[in-house]
């Protein structure tokens, strides 16, 4: 099993930043690809951003040029920095982590993210 944990969120100012953590426990050694998703009210859940354990890195256009999601694996925790922030980027983000051989994954909680204009 793993156990995700998700912090950081918050209120912000439209141009602010903001930093996520998701901390990891369990089976972390079996964790393959990790993942920021986000899901804003009344819209379906969608990815942001994903890294892979050998670090190689994916963006949703909109995240482009703004996020940057990095993994440090000495303290088993993955980030998402996001700068310049949209009002259009309020949404409850959610870490997802695959791990094991049979396409096994886990949630963490969801951490609330507000941009105001």
């Amino acid at each position: 099993q793993v156990q995700l944990v998700e912090s950081g969120g918050g209120l912000v100012q439209a141009g602010g930043s903001l930093r996520l953590s998701c901390a990891a426990s369990g089976s972390i050694f079996s964790i393959n690809a990790m993942g920021w998703y986000r899901q804003a009210p009344g819209k379906q859940r969608e990815l942001v951003a994903t890294i892979t354990s050998g670090g190689r890195t994916s963006y949703a256009d909109s995240a482009k040029g703004r996020f940057t999601i990095s993994r440090d694996n000495a303290k088993n925790t993955m980030y998402l920095q996001m700068n310049s922030l949209k009002p259009e980027d309020t949404a409850v983000y959610s870490c997802k982590a695959d791990w094991g051989d049979y396409g096994l994954y886990s949630w963490g909680q969801g951490t609330q993210v507000i941009v105001s204009s």
